[in-house]
């Protein structure tokens, strides 16, 4: 089975907290590739993943999650 990356909960950290992707991007001193990269859930580095984690004050499992994608092939 394999599973894709998912970053509803970031965006939804994002609004309950007020800020804009731009503003946690500046914050967090992420690219403009990087952004568009979560944007599209796509796969990110850890350090990218630490950095939100400390800016927002919190852990991984709470910007991001693995969701199966039985349907998908094995990359």
């Amino acid at each position: 089975m394999v599973y894709s990356i998912n970053y509803n909960k970031l965006w939804k950290l994002l609004v309950d907290k007020k800020m804009s992707k731009a503003d946690l991007r500046k914050a967090a001193d992420i690219s403009p590739n990087t952004m568009t990269k979560l944007r599209r859930d796509e796969d990110v580095s850890m350090t990218v993943l630490r950095k939100i984690c400390e800016y927002l004050e919190c852990d991984i499992g709470d910007i991001c999650a693995f969701i199966p994608s039985p349907n998908e092939e094995t990359r």
